[in-house]
């Protein structure tokens, strides 16, 4: 169920042109989609980048990764068991690949083939109670029975549980660091169970990367970009699976919630979110029922916008000095610049992106941007 046939193939040329290109400064997934959209592949991005950002005001030539730097990553993830896969490529997970912010090159190990089955997340407390660590082992093994494949982020308490309890039938893990940099460490004999029973692990970070604090979000939105829907067992208020949780809100998931005590704080979060509109979970039939009408639509990648405004000579500086006057440090809508500026929608992206590529502009979630 829920096949994705369309699937494309990289040339080793193309691969390392988007190598090249998301590892270059002030680099993206959304700011390479808008590239791509703009010049159609990543070598062109790669030679119209240097003027890009100079146009934006760059206070200094952006580094722009090299070729040989390029190769030598590839080189050595494959050397890991890695493939470097491209969002519609044979093993990239199809509803990730919807996303506008999918990693334009997604690192894979393991049991690729396992990648194009329905997923759904299974997330929660570290510091789970024993009731909690039950309910996840117990829904992930009925949610494997069923055909579905868990994913989670491989932390301690309710991640760990899913992933083990899901062993038999697949399971996935979202790493927020390189493959070579397991969080916690503790855990990478689980890791090698997952990958040894034909499940996978998958990252968008480069070998080596050590996981900081600000990865764990960038990491739970592919947790839930790549599933159906987020089971939260339990979450604390401010915790990062109640980001989890929001960012498949936002990425039109459905989002699951389990009741906790009253008295427990571990299911304060959970509890809100079932006030706020969440489905209440108590077994995985209720999942099951929910996410059913969902595989019966077909997935589809976005399209490109396959706009080629010219950039020669100067003509958006102007347009630029508007925008930058109508931006601040207060996030706001693309739509809300589009109405108020008055301007072409293709013109407005174009110089955003190049403020993007000269380092000042930030993007946020829900088509926000701001000044750095």
């Amino acid at each position: 169920m829920d096949a994705f046939n369309d699937t494309i193939r990289l040339t080793e040329a193309e691969r390392i042109d988007r190598l090249r290109l998301i590892r270059s400064d002030n680099i993206g997934p959304r700011t390479f989609r808008s590239l791509l959209d703009r010049f159609g592949d990543a070598r062109a991005a790669l030679e119209r980048l240097p003027d890009l950002a100079r146009r934006g005001g760059a206070a200094r030539p952006m580094r722009i990764t090299s070729e040989a730097d390029a190769r030598a990553e590839l080189a050595a993830s494959r050397k890991f068991g890695l493939e470097l896969l491209a969002p519609g490529e044979a093993g990239y997970p199809p509803r990730l690949a919807t996303l506008d912010d999918a990693p334009p090159l997604l690192g894979v190990r393991g049991a690729t083939e396992t990648l194009t089955r329905p997923m759904i997340a299974i997330v929660g407390s570290r510091n789970a109670s024993a009731a909690g660590l039950k309910f996840a082992g117990q829904i992930a093994r009925d949610l494997g029975d069923a055909g579905f494949l868990i994913i989670s982020g491989l932390a301690r308490g309710i991640d760990q549980a899913a992933h083990r309890a899901s062993l038999a039938s697949g399971t996935v893990a979202v790493l927020a660091g390189g493959h070579d940099r397991i969080y916690p460490p503790e855990h990478a004999d689980l890791l090698a169970a997952m990958i040894g029973a034909k499940g996978a692990a998958i990252s968008e970070r480069p070998l080596g990367h050590e996981p900081r604090a600000r990865d764990f979000p960038r990491r739970n939105r592919l947790i839930s970009g790549a599933s159906l829907g987020v089971v939260v067992v339990e979450a604390a208020h401010r915790s990062g699976s109640l980001i989890t949780a929001r960012m498949a809100g936002e990425q039109g998931r459905e989002v699951f919630a389990v009741p906790g005590s009253p008295l427990d704080p571990r299911a304060a979060g959970t509890n809100d979110l079932i006030k706020q509109g969440a489905t209440l979970v108590t077994e995985a039939g209720d999942v099951i029922n929910a996410v059913a009408p969902i595989l019966e639509r077909p997935i589809a990648l976005p399209l490109r916008e396959d706009e080629r405004d010219t950039l020669d000579g100067d003509p958006q500086a102007h347009d630029r000095a508007q925008i930058v006057n109508l931006l601040g440090p207060s996030p706001v809508s693309i739509d809300d610049l589009i109405r108020i500026s008055g301007m072409a929608p293709s013109v407005l992206r174009t110089v955003l992106l190049e403020l993007d590529l000269a380092g000042r502009l930030e993007r946020h979630g829900g088509g926000l941007v701001s000044l750095t």
